[in-house]
């Protein structure tokens, strides 16, 4: 058939199409309709175009007898050229499709002060051998196909894993939009959103046994300056500050190592403990350095078990997840004074326990004197907080007013009303710490719910003298700030001589920090 496409018959077919006259055009322009139609009916029977319908068209228009009209080779020809052009189409339009890319579309958010909102993420394909996720690129065939992965995969799409994945799911919907928008402002790999669902379960304030803390479970041998920690504030709880803090450390690691994977890892074990794991191994590779047990186990967990849950996040239909919660949209306010979120929220009819969520890091709930401080509040009700903060003559902080009586010390009063004694002394201008002046008054901040300290009465000589005999001293106690032998003799209700004979001391001797003294047990 090939012979029937050469040039001088289609010269000759369009030299006699052009010379026709007005009549004959629109005789062809029926014909070519009703052909159109013919052939349209046929592939429709026949499914889609195929190369197969193609080569049946070209035979029938140019397998032509000498009797036939050049108009209807003419016409033939341009349908061949016409479903010619749509296969060309059409196999561009599926390479293309077949190399694009599954994109998670950002919230858009310039600056602090503009709300977040939620966006789902879009599935990525994983069949067999093949996998095609070019916007997750730390999930390759050979991280998703390793054993450990796999074991994870199956763990966490059990029905507990789950119920345990859409318990963290709820918790995001606060802190995961900004997480999003800060990875992309980094220019970061998008599946380090999907980090604090292992690190903390997306649970501001998490803290391990170790003594990490907050969604990114920073310890504090492990912060950087931008945070900070003291007696009103843990910034580790703050999402804001960890969530940059936590990303600024994760590319550290990877412009260091050269490789996701091991800077997964270094978060986990520290940057050391991989340095030694690749120089003990002679690997460069976090897989290759695992099967040669160069890191502890749960560092050879860690990156397996992220990957796992990367993997199934990303496939929400097909697992049954919940789709991600709307989530809040939020601003924040500079307090510029000291002010209760409980007081806030009644007095604007804010939600109490999200104003508590938005700003974790406060560890009783109470704003910090410095005017810096930037308190997150929920977008609706912003003019009203602010509103509030601004009457100087409405009290944001309740206190409680307790006046010294004999027996009473501040590290007893630190204990009761759950505060540090620096808070106290901050709140006392003058209040010495070793000697209370009995009738003067101490002013507390209210931080808990809690009824008035009353010291407990001095136990009479006889029955002081039984509780020491009767009590053996077989507990210990580290002394503290602001102890002395008579608080602490009072808090394990013994005789204070008999506390000294115990230890060796003399009743007024004074106590060290970090000393160790022996004292009942308390039942």
């Amino acid at each position: 058939m090939e012979e029937d496409l050469s040039p001088a018959p289609a010269a000759q077919l369009s030299a006699i199409f052009h010379a026709e006259d007005a009549e004959t055009q629109r005789t062809q322009r029926r014909v070519r309709s009703t052909a159109l139609s013919g052939v349209f009916k046929r592939m429709r029977q026949c499914g889609s175009p195929n190369n197969a319908a193609v080569c049946r068209i070209w035979r029938e228009g140019f397998s032509l007898s000498s009797g036939r009209k050049g108009i209807r080779c003419e016409m033939r020809l341009r349908l061949c050229m016409f479903f010619a052009m749509l296969l060309v189409f059409a196999a561009v339009g599926l390479w293309a499709e077949a190399g694009e890319d599954v994109t998670i579309t950002p919230t858009t958010i310039q600056g602090d002060n503009r709300p977040l909102r939620s966006v789902r993420s879009e599935p990525f394909v994983y069949t067999g051998s093949r996998f095609q996720a070019p916007d997750f690129p730390l999930l390759t065939p050979e991280a998703i196909n390793h054993p450990l992965t796999q074991q994870y995969i199956r763990r966490y799409t059990s029905s507990g894993g789950i119920l345990w994945l859409n318990s963290i799911i709820r918790n995001s919907g606060v802190y995961l939009p900004y997480i999003r928008e800060e990875i992309e402002r980094l220019n970061l790999p998008p599946e380090l959103i999907y980090l604090p669902f292992i690190e903390s379960g997306y649970i501001a304030t998490a803290r391990s046994r170790s003594g990490a803390m907050g969604l990114w479970q920073f310890m504090m041998n492990s912060i950087p300056a931008s945070i900070k920690v003291n007696d009103m504030i843990d910034e580790r709880r703050d999402f804001r500050k960890s969530t940059t803090a936590a990303l600024l450390k994760l590319a550290e690691n990877y412009r260091i190592l050269g490789d996701w994977y091991l800077a997964l890892a270094a978060y986990n074990a520290g940057l050391g403990g991989v340095s030694r794991a690749m120089r003990n191994t002679k690997a460069d590779d976090y897989w290759q350095i695992c099967e040669k047990k160069g890191l502890k186990n749960e560092t050879i967990q860690y990156v397996p078990r992220f990957l796992a849950v990367v993997y199934i996040l990303s496939r929400p239909r097909q697992f049954g997840l919940d789709y991600w919660p709307e989530s809040v949209e939020w601003t924040v306010i500079k307090p510029g004074r000291q002010a209760s979120l409980d007081l806030l929220a009644s007095e604007t009819g804010t939600d109490r326990k999200l104003l508590h969520f938005l700003n974790a890091e406060l560890l009783y709930g109470i704003t910090p004197a410095d005017s810096a401080y930037e308190l997150k509040v929920p977008l609706k009700q912003a003019g009203m907080i602010a509103a509030i903060l601004e009457k100087e003559d409405v009290k944001l902080i309740r206190y409680y007013y307790h006046k010294v009586q004999y027996g009473d010390t501040l590290s007893a009063l630190s204990r009761h009303y759950g505060i540090s004694l620096n808070l106290i002394e901050q709140h006392n201008n003058g209040i010495t710490k070793r000697y209370l002046k009995i009738g003067e008054t101490i002013v507390i901040p209210a931080f808990k719910e809690t009824s008035p300290y009353v010291a407990p009465p001095p136990p009479p000589p006889d029955a002081s003298a039984d509780t020491a005999a009767g009590r053996p001293f077989d507990g210990i106690h580290i002394v503290s700030k602001g102890d002395t032998l008579w608080s602490i003799a009072l808090y394990y209700k013994v005789d204070p001589m008999a506390l000294a004979r115990a230890n060796n001391m003399g009743l007024n001797e004074i106590l060290s920090i970090g000393k160790t003294l022996k004292v009942p047990i308390m039942e």
